[in-house]
């Protein structure tokens, strides 16, 4: 199995290690490969969107037409996650931050989601969610987004406060916070049975 973590911005090697670590645990074989260029994700089975700054992130996979890959990769039923700028991207509709800075957002999860809706970087924290499918888990906020509403046709997997963030549609995976900044590799396994769904 051949994951690809999108590697333009954000927190790319914890990705990497986590799926490494992940894929073992589950005694799959296969390589992880971190890509900043066209190319790499289509000949993958499955991909990673990681946290950063959504802004950058958005203009870079569409100028070097990742984002395209990441779209027919969903479409083929290949499993796809995106953490915290990883989720905004995911969504088809954003708010008024994403239109702001003319985020363009791949519209894979029929979600509305919130730029920023648990404050700045030093409002950061880490909270017990209780994940569905794979139970209590220590997740780590950074200057998080959040789903304000959800689809027909999405699985609300964790919920903190009014908002949703963690869901799924089909094989598509969004988390608000970054599991790969914990040492629990629960949530990366989650993600790569997915085609199995």
């Amino acid at each position: 199995m051949r994951v690809a973590v999108v590697g333009v911005q954000g927190d790319v090697e914890e990705h990497v290690l986590m799926t490494k670590k992940a894929l073992k645990k589950l005694g799959i074989g296969g390589e992880v490969v971190a890509t900043r260029r066209a190319g790499i994700v289509s000949k993958s089975d499955a991909v990673i969107i990681p946290g950063g700054e959504s802004t950058t992130i958005s203009k870079l996979i569409f100028l070097d037409g990742i984002a395209d890959e990441i779209i027919e990769l969903a479409e083929s039923g290949k499993p796809v996650m995106g953490t915290c700028a990883g989720l905004i991207l995911l969504s088809k509709y954003g708010d008024e931050q994403v239109e702001k800075t003319g985020t363009k957002l791949l519209g894979l999860i029929d979600i509305w989601v919130k730029r920023n809706a648990f404050g700045r970087q030093r409002e950061s924290f880490q909270v017990k969610l209780d994940v569905k499918h794979v139970g209590s888990f220590d997740a780590v906020f950074i200057r998080a987004p959040a789903i304000k509403k959800v689809g027909e046709n999405v699985e609300v997997l964790a919920t903190l406060q009014d908002y949703v963030v963690a869901a799924k549609q089909n094989n598509v995976l969004g988390l608000a916070f970054h599991p790969e900044l914990t040492n629990d590799t629960r949530i990366h396994e989650y993600f790569l049975k997915l085609n199995e769904f």
